[in-house]
């Protein structure tokens, strides 16, 4: 009895889930440096056949075809009309944590101009016109180094124990003509962060700077950022005869010089940074016609809400009183496309030397300025904690302030710091699920 008994018991040892071992750094760089090749390939496909926001249908069957191929437990597609949500169970013994890695796949409606032997020749559709179409933002390379990362703790699951859920975002790139949602918010909606509940969520951006450097900021990083659309009415007319009617023109560049004198004079500068911008203004046909109306568009970037809110509300009676003045009417409104990218404190803390086990010591700065461009990443932090970061990507020897800016038709993306990407992201998740207390 006593020998059956002890025969069961390690038959039950032998058959229970091994202890959850710490993977290196070293052999993440060594796995990194092992599907390097397939990434860049990857990223050149995906390059080469971008898709916009909405529309990313061949990206996430690449996405999910790929995720399947590296056996994940569960792939999950049509998450937010176009997004796929892989989810990675570890099965090493130990606890049960839930981290989520985001990579957003759609791209612009931007001609390329890259010159690049896989540059773009796509077209869109889109405010109902066939635009040309670029990954002039770098999403390739998000999706690219995410997949990279995907393979690899696939073939590490039973090193560690809780569960990975990998995010591929569709439509980052603000709300799309006609939609009221973007797609960070429709993956939420769809319960992307619920099946199983996520505990903390991390992603990054490629922008210029020094190759394969990681810089972010705890609390306010990227700007909540909305659009401003004016419609202004009056009366046409001759362009001989402006007193007979009312000039839209003329009101819409007061509208614009008041825009800009609201964000120079009435905020402070020294305590967040804020930028009103009017960037479109559509308005006649012919030389001579002063037109009824005029349509203008904006964005409006923040790092307050309090302040946001005041600006928007005296920049509508400021509108107002300028058209009327002419005797003009003017509609007003404002819609939010991203809100501001929030890292938790905490966490960006303890996030530091992982990014440091990724890219080095010296590469990494966790105090970076706050960026007035936007990211609706910021929705997922509305749920959980997350920390997004920018990792540095411009071609060696070239100084990232004259390196072609992220929606520039000449965007590249330097393919040496995809491998920096892709340990960042295997590092993150993994010391995350080895982490102690709350």
């Amino acid at each position: 009895m006593i020998r059956i008994a002890t025969l069961a018991a390690l038959m039950a040892l032998t058959a229970a889930p091994a202890l959850a071992q710490t993977v290196t750094a070293d052999e993440v760089r060594a796995a990194a440096d092992g599907v390097h090749a397939d990434v860049i390939a990857w990223r050149r496909d995906l390059h080469q056949n971008p898709e916009l926001g909405l529309a990313e249908t061949r990206t996430a069957a690449f996405v999910a075809e790929r995720l399947r191929g590296f056996g994940f437990d569960e792939v999950r597609e049509g998450v937010g009309r176009t997004g796929v949500v892989g989810v990675l169970r570890g099965t090493g013994e130990g606890p049960q944590r839930v981290v989520a890695l985001r990579a957003d796949m759609d791209a612009l409606p931007v001609l390329e101009a890259t010159g690049l032997p896989f540059a773009s020749t796509a077209t869109g559709t889109y405010l109902g016109q066939t635009v040309p179409v670029a990954h002039a933002c770098g999403h390739d390379a998000h999706v690219a180094m995410l997949l990279g990362a995907a393979e690899i703790l696939s073939e590490m699951k039973e090193r560690f124990s809780g569960t990975i859920v990998f995010l591929f975002q569709p439509a980052e790139e603000g709300v799309p003509p006609g939609e009221e949602l973007g797609g960070a918010r429709l993956m939420i909606q769809a319960g992307a962060l619920e099946d199983p509940k996520v505990e903390a969520i991390f992603g990054l951006h490629v922008v210029p700077g020094r190759p394969g450097t990681i810089f972010y900021r705890p609390e306010g990083f990227m700007a909540a950022s909305d659009r401003v659309d004016i419609t202004l009415t009056g009366r046409q007319t001759h362009g001989a005869w402006p007193w007979r009617g009312i000039d839209v023109i003329a009101v819409a560049a007061n509208v614009i010089q008041t825009v800009n004198t609201l964000t120079a004079r009435t905020v402070d500068p020294t305590t967040t940074p804020t930028v009103f911008t009017i960037a479109t203004v559509d308005a006649g046909v012919r030389y001579n016609i002063i037109p009824e109306t005029a349509a203008m568009s904006g964005t409006l970037r923040t790092f307050d809400r309090d302040q946001r809110a005041a600006l928007v509300e005296r920049a509508e009676a400021a509108i107002g009183h300028v058209a009327q003045a002419y005797g003009a009417t003017a509609e007003f409104s404002v819609t939010e496309n991203a809100a501001l990218v929030y890292n938790d404190a905490p966490l960006s803390a303890w996030l530091a030397p992982v990014l440091a086990e990724a890219a080095g010591e010296a590469n990494v700065n966790p105090a970076t300025p706050a960026t007035t461009v936007a990211e609706d990443f910021s929705y997922f932090q509305t749920e959980v904690p997350g920390v997004f970061y920018h990792l540095g990507g411009t071609a060696d020897g070239v100084d990232p302030a004259m390196a072609p800016p992220n929606h520039s038709p000449q965007f590249d993306v330097n393919e040496d710091v995809l491998v920096v990407g892709v340990r960042a992201h295997v590092l993150s998740a993994l010391r995350f699920l080895e982490r102690e207390g709350a």
